[in-house]
């Protein structure tokens, strides 16, 4: 990478960072492109050259963060799979509360409300699926689930548990803690919803 596109990822990932922050401390409707822009210490016009609106740097926040989720489950090669769905689902409900209920709700509303995502982004939850598809292809490929594995349907199921959860914990105003009900649900609901596809060894 040259040093001009370096420093542009640098710039974007101040603005995107300021943002996580701000949301987070004061709700999204609360936070102006004037506030993230100051804060970060940059001018409002940069902010333009990266997002057309407030609304779509926050499909940017946190996707480092779950990209390196996916990125460490297609690592665990000699894993078993109960084990790789298991360490996925913890991952990613940390992931959810390192972000914060303000910033999940506003991944939920662009999940109900998709006319408000910026031209040719995914949503969050697309982007998650598409993620956990990446993951049980490479497990279907490596011989740990079999080639009858429906991918994409068991990719939804599983991500749209794991927004379900996500969801009662921002209505709830976070009155419980999503990492103590995971463990159970992989354990209880995972492992069965897949143990028609995964191949003993």
């Amino acid at each position: 990478m040259n040093k001009r596109r370096q420093a542009a990822e640098e710039t974007k990932k101040k603005i995107v960072d300021a943002a996580e922050r701000l949301i987070a401390e004061k709700g999204f409707d609360n936070v102006s492109v004037e506030d993230i822009t100051s804060f970060c210490g940059v001018a409002k016009g940069t902010f333009y050259v990266y997002f057309k609106r407030k609304e779509d740097v926050v499909q940017d926040i946190g996707y480092a963060y779950f990209s390196a989720v996916g990125e460490e489950i297609l690592a665990m090669k000699e894993s078993g799979m109960a084990e790789k769905l298991r360490r996925y689902s913890e991952k990613f409900m940390h992931g959810v509360q390192r972000c914060g209920i303000r910033i999940c709700r506003q991944w939920i509303k662009n999940v109900l409300d998709p006319a408000d995502l910026p031209e040719n982004y995914p949503s969050k939850y697309e982007f998650d699926v598409a993620m956990l598809e990446n993951i049980l292809q490479d497990a279907v490929e490596i011989g740990q689930l079999s080639k009858e594995t429906p991918v994409e349907t068991l990719a939804h199921l599983l991500i749209s548990q794991l927004y379900g959860m996500m969801t009662c914990w921002c209505m709830s105003g976070g009155t419980f803690e999503p990492k103590d009900w995971v463990g159970r649900f992989a354990d209880e609901q995972t492992e069965r919803l897949f143990a028609p596809y995964i191949i003993k060894n």
